[in-house]
């Protein structure tokens, strides 16, 4: 267990550490910690975080500050799916989740609401019936996504909120994905249908950008990424529009999430979209 999920399960799950985690939401302490880790006070602890999480440190890449180096770009890499499969729009774990027909589907004991989660009723009840996908990046994970598909990107739609940790701890305690700061953008894609797609940022920093809006997309571009905290990304789907590959859905079936990059092929069309 890294020391992250101790200090997360101090936090959530003793008194005492549900009585600091609320001094620190109430102080805005996260302003502070954005501009300690956007300095270049912050590099010494570069080398321990890579160590802990397992990053390799590339030869002759200078980062001036802990920002620099958590927002490090990847590689450039095609979408290893051809055009009409769907790919992972990060590195991370994946788990999968029906929406009720009232629009509501439950992760790790909290019931959640669409609405609540975009913030929009009208929006929300197209994706009844659908299918709610939930990408988890870990601090060993770049932090940067691209585009499932082809097609056309609205405008983004910030929600200010509290910057709860999105580990297990925390899941299972709060209804983390609509009370954290998140974004959301609908998605007119050429395979996969209305897809609306939204990030959801993390303990006490969370940083979302969104290179662009009202623009057309082509799959595998960067859409954007996070700075300085682990996060979320949640994908939902209208009804039938997709199916996961049997793998993926076997191991999800289990129980367990499925480790995916970015890229990946995760299956295909569904029936609404033959």
């Amino acid at each position: 267990m890294s020391s992250e999920s101790k200090t997360v399960r101090f936090l959530y799950g003793t008194a005492a550490g549900r009585v600091l985690l609320k001094g620190l939401l109430r102080t805005r302490a996260d302003r502070v910690a954005v501009r300690f880790l956007r300095s270049r006070l912050s590099r010494p602890f570069i080398r321990g975080y890579a160590e802990r999480h397992g990053v390799a440190l590339e030869r002759g890449q200078p980062y001036a500050t802990f920002r620099d180096f958590f927002a490090r770009t990847k590689p450039d890499a095609a979408p290893d799916a051809a055009p009409d499969l769907l790919i992972s729009p990060c590195d991370g774990w994946l788990s999968a989740y029906p929406v009720a027909e009232d629009s509501s589907f439950f992760i790790k004991g909290s019931h959640y609401r669409l609405a609540d989660l975009l913030q929009d009723e009208a929006l929300a009840r197209q994706f009844c019936g659908g299918d709610c996908l939930v990408f988890r990046l870990t601090p060993s994970d770049y932090h940067h996504y691209c585009y499932i598909d082809d097609g056309y990107q609205e405008e983004n739609h910030f929600i200010p909120g509290e910057l709860h940790s999105v580990q297990s701890a925390a899941c299972e305690r709060y209804p983390v994905y609509t009370l954290n700061r998140r974004c959301w953008t609908l998605l007119r894609t050429e395979h996969f249908g209305l897809v609306v797609q939204t990030e959801i940022g993390a303990f006490v920093v969370g940083g979302i950008v969104n290179e662009r809006e009202n623009a057309p997309f082509r799959k595998g571009e960067e859409m954007g990424h996070f700075e300085l905290a682990g996060s979320t990304i949640v994908l939902l789907f209208q009804r039938g529009r997709i199916v996961l590959d049997a793998q993926i859905l076997r191991q999800l079936r289990e129980g367990r999430e499925f480790r995916v990059t970015q890229g990946m092929c995760l299956g295909g069309t569904g029936e609404a979209a033959s």
